[in-house]
């Protein structure tokens, strides 16, 4: 797995579109005690099931591949020259 400047910000900035997407699409928001983790696993499932993402083999899903596999579809989604990409 390659290393991704700014890999924490990127990964917030995942989640908060990813949830607005969540809710848009009419499946609510999710409560604040929910885990980060949580909301990860939520995100990727819903990216999948509507294809923006290819999905990991199931024997490679971890939090670790989740949260890569976010920050690559949020790279890729983001101006050429946004902040966090530089």
């Amino acid at each position: 797995m390659k290393k991704v400047k700014n890999e924490a910000q990127l990964l917030k900035k995942a989640l908060e579109i990813g949830l607005k997407y969540a809710a848009q699409r009419g499946y609510g928001q999710l409560e604040k005690y929910v885990t980060q983790k949580d909301k990860v696993e939520v995100v990727y499932r819903l990216l999948v099931q509507d294809k923006q993402i290819t999905p990991l083999p199931a024997d490679k899903e971890d939090s670790q591949q989740l949260k890569h596999k976010l920050i690559i579809w949020i790279s890729k989604m983001l101006p050429a020259d946004h902040e966090l990409l530089k």
